[in-house]
């Protein structure tokens, strides 16, 4: 299968030095031939691999729906194989395909996916630690249980020489138990602070009950959450505010808003998923879903927001320059689970994540933007008012039913 598909994939080559139609013909029949091989074999990833090089052959002669059909299959596997680097694969092809189509806002949306999986990717040594971490310890656990056999070895041996021996001999047996037992307290101490450092690193970087099947089993399995509220902040007019600032400045008031950011995500049991660039994500409800998932992201947007306009007010009052921040909700199904083996991260994805972006990108700033979906499990919390945005558009996308949330009275 794999020798089919090189052939095929060299005739390719020959077909880019050439321009040679025969070259072609014979790349588009062995990639086939190769896909057909992968698909009887039942290899997913061998079928990702030439569903790309189909997508590729396609995007090549300028026929762009024909591989974002090929890209659609080769998803849904990556997607089922939790599998980074496919996906990276696949979002960049994307974003090339709808470039060439001229779709400028669906090819920088498929850029910002090929960044994301592609820090994913990157962030596989974050478990290649974390193991060398667990052996560590459980190096050290051997040898602690060593140390206590030694010790009932020597205390056995003390209690016979009791017999035998009275006065200093007794007292110098004391004192070697006495040495062998602080030994024994202290490497158990060291142990007991080592395993402490590992549980909160590995706690800082996953769930807690993902963290625990991590441990318990070496690998977390995917979930798929029925309902969970994704929120997504973004600071307006970033890029030309920060150009006015140092990169010290400008490192450490991200540092601020997104620790202030985690504090509250944190109040309110809700997961933060990651950053990229300015941006935030968060989401309630996963991984273990629960019935408050919506409101608790809702509070949590209200205070970030309420965050955001006190530190707008300080800087304004010492002529610094300040952001403003655009949040946006939605209320959806998501795929949960661990991407990665090395720097891996917990990730979530879904057309909900996708639509989460759209109600940030689409919203006001200083306000929280909500979907109709989070509305109609809000709608009748006496917490909460509304304001009706009607259908808007998104960056040239279709319209979205979309409505301000604010705290009642």
């Amino acid at each position: 299968m794999r020798a089919i598909g090189n052939l095929g994939s060299a005739y390719g080559i020959l077909h880019e030095a050439t321009r040679n139609k025969a070259y072609l013909d014979s790349t588009e029949y062995y990639l086939y031939a190769a896909l057909k091989l992968e698909k009887e074999d039942g290899s997913p990833e061998g079928m990702i691999h030439q569903y790309c090089n189909l997508a590729r052959l396609e995007r090549d002669l300028n026929q762009y729906n024909d591989p974002l059909l090929l890209l659609d299959s080769a998803q849904v596997l990556a997607v089922r194989l939790n599998a980074p680097l496919h996906l990276r694969d696949v979002a960049i092809l994307r974003s090339e395909c709808f470039r060439g189509m001229g779709q400028w806002d669906s090819a920088y949306y498929y850029l910002q996916e090929y960044v994301m999986h592609n820090d994913s990717v990157l962030n596989q040594e974050k478990v290649r630690a974390l193991v060398d971490m667990q052996e560590k310890y459980e190096s050290e656990k051997s040898a602690r249980i060593i140390n206590e056999l030694e010790l009932e070895k020597i205390t056995s041996e003390l209690k016979a020489a009791r017999l035998r021996r009275t006065g200093w001999g007794l007292l110098a047996g004391f004192v070697l138990v006495g040495a062998f037992a602080l030994v024994f307290f202290f490497q158990r101490n060291r142990i007991s602070k080592e395993k402490a450092r590992s549980e909160e690193l590995l706690l800082n970087i996953l769930p807690e009950a993902v963290a625990t099947e991590l441990k318990a089993k070496g690998e977390a399995d995917a979930q798929l959450i029925d309902q969970a509220t994704v929120l997504f902040t973004d600071f307006k007019g970033f890029t030309s505010i920060s150009e006015s600032m140092s990169p010290k400045e400008l490192v450490r008031d991200i540092h601020a808003y997104f620790s202030g950011f985690d504090h509250i995500i944190e109040q309110y049991h809700i997961e933060k998923i990651k950053t990229i660039g300015d941006s935030y994500m968060a989401a309630g409800g996963i991984p273990t879903p629960t019935s408050t998932h919506a409101a608790d992201v809702a509070n949590a947007a209200l205070d970030i927001r309420d965050l955001i306009e006190r530190i707008k007010a300080d800087k304004q009052q010492e002529g610094a320059p300040f952001f403003e921040v655009r949040i946006g909700v939605h209320t959806g199904p998501v795929v949960a689970g661990i991407v990665g083996v090395k720097k891996f991260a917990y990730d979530i994805w879904g057309d909900t994540v996708n639509i989460a972006s759209r109600m940030e990108s689409g919203g006001v700033a200083g306000k929280v933007n909500i979907s109709q979906a989070t509305y109609d499990i809000l709608q009748h919390d006496t917490r909460f008012v509304f304001e009706d945005r009607g259908m808007v558009t998104v960056k040239g996308d279709k319209q979205w039913k979309m409505w301000l949330v604010e705290r009642a009275g």
